[in-house]
């Protein structure tokens, strides 16, 4: 831990260095037009031609002044007082500026070398801006200094909040547009300050751009009087210091005085934590900065007004190509920033551009926080063998699986606890969860109020829950992507409430295998249980198991999905999940009593192959093909499928019955889709080109049928699921009610198997009895019928 930073005088700017951070903030503001629409002439050399003009023009001025204003005082922080600091730019399309900012600083043609940082550089610059083969609009993993796309609103602050976690020397500015801050997940995000420990954890100055306006609409928040959204912001923690006008330098010694005061706020708190004792929640500082949407750029065009308002979102002269007029304003907007001044003959950036300028590793786009690779340390995972469950017989002993990893994962929380780099998250499930042993080794994190009654409370506390799925996402992605470790627990229906979220981190971590100097990071690891088939009490509200689907149609090189069967299977793959790199991993395992089916060593062979024969279960003696395959994947399916197999050997011994059990779901494409895909003939081998199989699968049957319709024998594929039957009920009348259950599953295979209907009719027919006595036992006693509730394994 580090100490607080020390306090630092707040007289202020001199008047030398005003100038001086003005002649930055016009050049940051001259590059960002360019990008929009210069392909040729970049220091206007010559006078300005419809050939110098990109073709299309793409991009977004409107949110770019303020922040360039942002990042030009950032930089005098920075340097000022050798503050290690990060930034998360949350208005969306906001890359005309971080790019021009981080080009200014040296850091963006040290990253590309091509784009140098002269003419030569400077036109590559505008060029590659939202043009083919170049770079996009907005901040994104090609951005350096960025953690945050900023292609999809709402998530900044949380993100922000993520990367100062456990990073006490840490601050971390986060710019919230107004638009953003219209958004659920942002509201959910101003709490999080109830969470930041100020003596373990770095510090968040969000910063709120009030510009006034989305594309075509005004914002809510730029439209609350001042007294209105000061109550707003100080009723959610923070201590709230305005910033407003439309003349440059009056605005620049604002923000130098609302910066400083931020940062001295910053200072006391956090010594007032760490060496005065002081355990009261801090009032963090934050700015509103008031500026007009567009600044500096076109006060009217085609006799409209421009400047403040919503026609400068995008580009504000849409015809220069083919209109004189706006070519001319074009050029006068540009010389307006006087670049003669700004830049030599050679295209470098003068001496007063440069001179509040932070060096090294100190720039914004040069913070290894924002490569959280570089600062990654193996996490110390134990051996397994310890956590392991004994299993002398298949199916006859029961454990929760996930109150057996919580074992695993509170050995990992405790030889963390002095480097503290992993941390669990959740919306208020961790005991639910049976991941309660983490409370041996440290508290959930919490600032606010405590009563007698509370457990586990802990200030310091890196177990995190909050009944918001955005905020933690947003809190783990942040905290990985600045080069930690962490879990995400989670009830299965409800993580489909991030399923924007992840799609945008599977995005990132997409892009970034194709940037060589970004450096892996750890995977975002899931762990969904409260699954469908035992959310019988809770009903059908709680029974959704689709957020597999929607992780396996992203980037093949990104997702993995385990369906582990047993507590011991569950140790294997999350020894792998939490030691992998650049992967999100869902692993679906239930926490209710399972029977255990392998041993640890089966199981890591087992999870090693993904999916493999439990020769065991099945009476397919290897001398020739089986009649039929008995399929399954996750947990409750796979109890089934080893159900159905012992009534198969019980009632039709002579039939050749080969169970396949699947932890590792992509197993199932073919490897040319992904890496983990079989291919061809591995698959026919374990499945057969031509015998029935009869597929028990955790969640919506047709993705099985999805992911295997190119196979040899998919037309012999019978997939069971769940398909939309849910209630609140007993657990074994929800597989019934989904045709998923054990005796649904022999009927089928009476079915499947070529003249097997004719000669296995009566034992058809007491399948089908048994269900109907079924529904009639449970709708009586209200559990399961004796022979379903005391089943043990007896192969």
């Amino acid at each position: 831990m580090s100490d607080a930073p020390p306090a630092s005088p707040t007289a202020g700017p001199s008047e030398e260095e005003l100038s001086a951070l003005d002649a930055h903030w016009r050049a940051a503001n001259y590059l960002a037009v360019g990008q929009i629409y210069l392909m040729d002439n970049p220091l206007l050399n010559r006078p300005l031609a419809p050939e110098h003009i990109k073709p299309r023009l793409l991009g977004h001025w409107g949110t770019s002044p303020g922040l360039n204003l942002v990042y030009t005082h950032l930089n005098r922080v920075i340097a000022a007082r050798g503050i290690p600091a990060l930034c998360v730019w949350g208005p969306g399309h906001g890359g005309p500026a971080v790019l021009a900012n981080s080009w200014l600083e040296g850091s963006y043609s040290e990253t590309y070398p091509d784009v140098s940082r002269d003419a030569a550089g400077m036109g590559l610059l505008f060029k590659q801006f939202s043009f083919p083969g170049g770079v996009p609009s907005h901040v994104a993993p090609e951005t350096p200094g960025s953690i945050h796309e900023g292609g999809e609103l709402g998530y900044s602050l949380a993100h922000a909040y993520g990367a100062a976690l456990d990073h006490p020397e840490l601050l971390v500015t986060c710019v919230i547009g107004d638009g953003e801050a219209e958004t659920g997940p942002l509201a959910g995000s101003w709490h999080a300050n109830k969470f930041l420990d100020p003596v373990h954890d770095g510090a968040v100055l969000p910063v709120l751009h009030l510009n006034g306006y989305k594309i075509a609409n005004p914002t809510v928040l730029a439209r609350l009087p001042e007294e209105e959204l000061d109550a707003l912001l100080r009723g959610y923690g923070h201590e709230p210091l305005f910033v407003s006008g439309d003349d440059p330098l009056t605005v620049h010694r604002a923000m130098a005085a609302a910066m400083d005061r931020a940062v001295d706020r910053i200072g006391e708190l956090q010594r007032a934590a760490r060496t005065g004792g002081d355990t009261g929640r801090p009032r963090w500082p934050m700015i509103v900065l008031r500026t007009p949407k567009g600044w500096t750029g076109p006060a009217e065009v085609d006799g409209l007004p421009v400047e403040g308002t919503w026609r400068a979102h995008q580009v504000p002269l849409p015809g220069v190509r083919d209109n004189p007029a706006h070519l001319r304003q074009l050029e006068a907007w540009l010389r307006s920033y006087r670049p003669e001044e700004l830049f030599d003959a050679e295209g470098r950036p003068s001496e007063q551009v440069l001179r509040c300028l932070p060096a090294g590793p100190a720039r914004l786009g040069s913070t290894p926080y924002a490569n959280g690779g570089l600062l990654l340390r193996d996490l110390p995972v134990p051996p397994l063998d310890a956590y392991a469950v004994q299993v002398d017989r298949p199916g006859t002993v029961l454990h929760e699986p996930t109150r057996v990893l919580g074992g695993l994962l509170e050995a990992v929380m405790a030889a963390t606890a002095d480097r503290r780099d992993f941390r669990v998250v959740g919306p208020d499930e961790t005991a639910s969860n049976r991941l309660d042993a983490l409370y041996e080794a440290t508290g959930k994190a919490w600032q606010a109020g405590t009563l007698p009654t509370d457990e586990h409370l802990a200030r310091d506390g890196r177990v995190m829950e909050v009944l918001s799925e955005h905020l933690c996402q947003g809190w783990l992605e942040g905290y990985l992507l600045t080069g930690r470790h962490g879990l995400f627990s989670c009830y299965e229906a409800f993580a489909h409430i991030v399923d924007s979220m992840v799609n945008q981190h599977i995005k990132w971590l997409r892009t970034s295998r194709r940037l060589p100097w970004r450096r892996p990071i750890a995977s975002l690891n899931y762990l969904l249980t409260s699954h469908v088939w035992r959310q019988d009490h809770n009903g059908f509200s709680h029974q959704d198991p689709g957020f597999v689907d929607h992780i396996l149609n992203k980037s093949p090189e990104v997702v993995r999905v385990y369906l582990p069967p047993d507590a011991n299977t569950l140790l294997s793959v999350a020894d792998h999940a939490l030691r992998s790199r650049d992967y999100v991993n869902v692993i679906v395992a239930g926490k209710q009593p399972g029977f255990d089916w392998l041993t640890l060593d089966q199981a890591r062979a087992h999870c090693a192959r993904g999916a493999g024969t439990w020769e065991w279960a099945g009476t397919d003696d290897g001398s020739r093909e089986p009649d039929v395959v008995l399929a399954c994947a996750g947990d409750v399916p796979t109890l089934e499928v080893l159900a159905a197999a012992a009534l198969l050997r019980h009632h039709l011994p002579e039939l050749a019955v080969r169970v396949v059990n699947v932890v590792d779901m992509a197993r199932l494409m073919p490897h040319d889709e992904h890496p983990h895909g079989m291919p061809d003939s591995e698959y026919d081998a374990l499945f057969t080109r031509d015998k029935p199989v009869i597929f028990a699968y955790h969640g919506y049957p047709w993705l099985i049928h999805r992911l295997a319709y190119r196979r040899t024998g998919h037309a012999n594929l019978h997939v069971r699921g769940y398909k939309e039957e849910g209630t609140t009920t007993t657990p074994f009348d929800m597989v019934v009610r989904n045709d998923l259950d054990r005796y649904r599953l022999v009927m089928d295979v009476i079915d499947r198997v070529p003249g097997l209907g004719v000669r296995a009719v009566a034992v058809r027919q007491a399948m089908s009895d048994t269900r109907t006595r079924h529904h009639a036992w449970i709708r009586e006693h209200g559990t399961d019928l004796p022979e379903v509730a005391d089943w043990t394994w007896e192969g």
